[in-house]
């Protein structure tokens, strides 16, 4: 089966969540990519908020293409040595800044499609970076995640 092939070189795969929108998810996901690339693991990051697809300008590689291959999407490889595996709605979108308007169907099926169509290969570490707050987008990740090794979460808060 494909989609359990697409995951099966993915040890490690960890969510960023928090409650509320602007408290740098994004940030620490892709702060948290390029630590453990430095480290010497094979990281990749799935971008799944869906309307604010941010990571791919952080990287910068925002204007690159996503292509196919036999077992579905080849990540985009971003970061100073091209090593991160990166696969995000941005990449989908006809221009960065587009804003997406779906209903949850819709959203939900690219959720599930980020996750077993995407040609991840080996890694050490996936790392999911959520949209905020507790939508229909996180059910529908975790239910897309729940048949592969999921290491845990990282919820990230502020003060307020």
């Amino acid at each position: 089966i494909a989609e359990r092939a697409n995951l099966a070189g993915v040890r490690h795969i960890l969510l960023v969540l928090s409650g509320k929108g602007g408290v740098g998810k994004s940030t620490l996901s892709t702060e948290l990519a390029l630590a453990l690339r430095h480290a010497g693991k094979r990281v990749g990051i799935l971008d799944v908020d869906l309307c604010g697809p941010s990571i791919p300008r952080m990287l910068r590689v925002q204007d690159s293409a996503v292509h196919q291959c036999d077992s579905g999407w080849v990540p985009v490889l971003a970061g100073q040595d091209k090593a991160i595996a990166l696969m995000s709605i941005g990449f989908l979108l006809e221009r960065p800044d587009d804003a997406v308007v779906w209903r949850g169907p819709k959203k939900n099926a690219l959720i599930k499609q980020f996750v077993t169509d995407v040609a991840w290969g080996e890694l050490d570490f996936l790392i999911v970076d959520t949209p905020p707050g507790t939508s229909d987008e996180h059910i529908s990740t975790v239910e897309a995640l729940r048949p592969y090794q999921l290491l845990g979460a990282v919820l990230v808060t502020t003060p307020q």
